[in-house]
């Protein structure tokens, strides 16, 4: 996940004040979290270590997800959806109107 900076302390606030039986999850949420720059032309280097955990090769997806974005290995991300693309919608979807 790639949050700005206001929706990042909003999200380890929330991370942080968890009980302590969630003390594995919270360290790997807040301890594997790295704070990045753009370059001059607007990309974000993302660290090696952070591309092997999220299993990024190459080709990559961005996706806007409200107060964050996900970022995905294309590959992975094409095979995810093409599966959740065969099944039925959630119910939480029934009386949602697009």
């Amino acid at each position: 996940m790639i949050f700005p900076r206001n929706e990042w302390e909003k999200f380890r606030e929330r991370i942080a004040s968890l009980p302590m039986q969630a003390q594995w999850w919270k360290r790997i949420f807040l301890g594997n979290a790295m704070d990045v720059e753009m370059d001059a032309t607007g990309r974000v280097l993302v660290s090696p270590e952070l591309r092997a955990a999220a299993g990024i090769s190459k080709d990559t997806v961005l996706l806007g997800m409200g107060g964050y974005f996900e970022l995905w290995d294309a590959a992975t991300y094409a095979a995810q959806e093409a599966e959740q693309m065969k099944g039925e919608m959630p119910d939480v979807f029934r009386d949602f109107s697009f």
